[in-house]
């Protein structure tokens, strides 16, 4: 079965937002973008978790989704994040991401007002009709406090344009249902899970240690493709601690930027509340990228 969003299968890679003296730097964003584009990644996605989404201003916000797309300039998808637990917000992000020529639109299941299901479909309803776009649904417990079921993933995966799911519930049960109950294409959520989610019909994942290995993240997925479960089992095992730590040492995207920071690729800067690693992590981290080969 040839699932409707499967143009975006593959590694997509969610973006940092950099940041320099409080600001966003655009001349380091772009310098991301051209680094993702010469890896061969097939989709940016900006002003996501990994993007600090919660801490850019809505002017931010949109001026990122725009610097990404014009940066990109149709040599990579773009998947901008526009999720919010405010409905009109999304919409209005979602429109702008539209309007400036974004592929698709990753919306984050609406955080902290914990919705029924039917507020979740009738949330991911209401914006998909607005815009001509795909919709990806993030489905992210951990931080939004609560599971969109798949019975609700399956009556969204009626809708057109919802094309995607990010499936970051960890939850194998989970992805398999939504998997046969639907058309959607599904990607991990999580960088350590791609391998299994792919061995039940995932297509592919939206990465954060994308940032900093895409090109071993793009041969995971290929050997899979290419049916080579024993080369893609050594990715698999390879690329196992980077992304736990990526994910475990802190809260995405403390690890990340720090590591970014180590190998000279970004200043390493955060928005409160997110705070930089301590002593302790950052040598943790350190020996885990000098493991990798990395440093």
């Amino acid at each position: 079965m040839t699932r409707k969003g499967s143009n975006f299968a593959g590694l997509s890679v969610a973006i940092t937002t950099p940041f320099k003296d409080g600001e966003v730097d655009y001349d380091a964003l772009r310098a991301q973008i051209e680094f993702q584009i010469e890896a061969g990644t097939v989709c940016l996605v900006p002003s996501g978790t990994t993007g600090e989404s919660p801490t850019l201003s809505h002017e931010e916000h949109e001026r990122v989704i725009s610097a990404v797309v014009a940066a990109a300039s149709g040599r990579a998808k773009v998947m901008a994040g526009t999720g919010s637990n405010s409905t009109a917000e999304a919409l209005r992000l979602t429109k702008w991401a539209a309007k400036e020529g974004a592929d698709a639109a990753l919306l984050v299941a609406p955080y902290y007002n914990k919705p029924t299901q039917q507020g979740f479909y009738e949330h991911y309803k209401a914006v998909a009709e607005a815009v001509d776009i795909p919709i990806c649904v993030y489905n992210i417990p951990g931080r939004a406090a609560k599971n969109i079921e798949p019975e609700t993933i399956a009556r969204l995966g009626e809708i057109p344009n919802i094309t995607m799911v990010k499936e970051a519930t960890g939850s194998l049960d989970q992805a398999s249902q939504v998997l046969a109950t639907t058309d959607l294409t599904l990607l991990s959520g999580d960088d350590s899970l791609t391998l299994p989610l792919m061995s039940v019909g995932g297509e592919g994942v939206i990465s954060v240690v994308g940032n900093i290995v895409p090109k071993d993240m793009i041969a995971l997925v290929d050997a899979f493709n290419a049916s080579d479960a024993a080369k893609a089992r050594e990715w698999h095992f390879k690329l196992f601690s980077l992304c736990r730590d990526m994910l475990g040492i802190a809260t995405n995207p403390i690890p990340v930027k720090a590591a970014l920071q180590m190998l000279g690729r970004d200043t390493g800067d955060l928005r409160l509340p997110m705070t930089p690693l301590d002593e302790q992590s950052q040598q943790k981290l350190r020996a885990t990228l000098v493991a990798y080969g990395l440093l």
